[in-house]
């Protein structure tokens, strides 16, 4: 099965926070548009693996994607090393993506920096024809993205572009709420954490409203690149 985008996230949740609105409207244009997680955030304070794989499977749904999967690597503790990069590697070419988005380069979470980085190598890895992976017995081709794109996520990063998402803000609130165990709850009994805060979830909109209001939009997302963006001529800027 071949996919336009293939996005990944550290945890479960990391990817409707980064980038849900972009896949949503990427959606909406006829893209076929994948999820792969890392880990079930099975260390997170909130809820459990269980509640967590029921939550992602929601938001999947809300979205509208083709496909998610979990790797099942150690929530916290994996690490970019040969084991690492060959799971996610098989992925990229289960799928073959033209793009992949990843986590932000550097974040509050130990994990995100760390599931950026191994994507990221994993991207270029995929592509060396000499590494050798099969799925279910069957060998898999080489290939290589042709783009691989940060999202945003705690710290406030410089976008080197950003993705107008007004009109598809809605779903990824949305996709975003469907992990109702990780966000405020002024019923649960479960301990505070910082983004189960009331001031989180009231913050949900600060960063896409304000870069809308750069661009001249209601709502936007940020990237980063991992090269120069490319455009044929001024007007595509447009």
């Amino acid at each position: 099965m071949k996919l336009d985008i293939l996005a990944f996230g550290a945890h479960p949740d990391d990817v409707e926070l980064g980038c849900s609105g972009t896949i949503a409207k990427e959606i909406s244009l006829g893209k076929k548009v994948g999820i792969i997680d890392l880990t079930r955030g099975e260390l997170g304070t909130r809820g459990s693996v269980e509640i967590r794989n029921q939550e992602a499977a929601a938001a999947a749904k809300i979205l509208g994607v083709t496909v998610r999967e979990n790797l099942d690597m150690r929530d916290g503790f994996f690490v970019n090393d040969e084991a690492h990069q060959l799971s996610v590697i098989k992925m990229i070419r289960k799928y073959q993506p033209e793009i992949v988005i990843c986590n932000a380069i550097e974040d509050r979470h130990i994990d995100h920096g760390k599931g950026s980085q191994l994507v990221s190598d994993a991207c270029f890895l995929s592509g060396l024809l000499k590494i050798k992976t099969e799925i279910n017995g069957e060998n898999q081709e080489a290939w290589r993205p042709k783009l691989v794109y940060h999202y945003i996520q705690w710290k406030n990063i410089t976008p080197d572009f950003v993705v107008d998402i007004s009109g598809f803000n809605d779903k990824r609130v949305e996709a975003i709420l469907a992990y109702s165990s990780q966000f405020y709850n002024p019923n649960s009994n479960e301990p505070e954490t910082l983004i189960a805060s009331k001031n989180f979830l009231e913050s949900l909109n600060y960063r896409p409203q304000d870069f809308g209001r750069l661009i001249g939009t209601d709502f936007a997302e940020g990237f980063t690149v991992e090269r120069y963006v490319a455009v044929n001529s001024l007007g595509d800027l447009i």
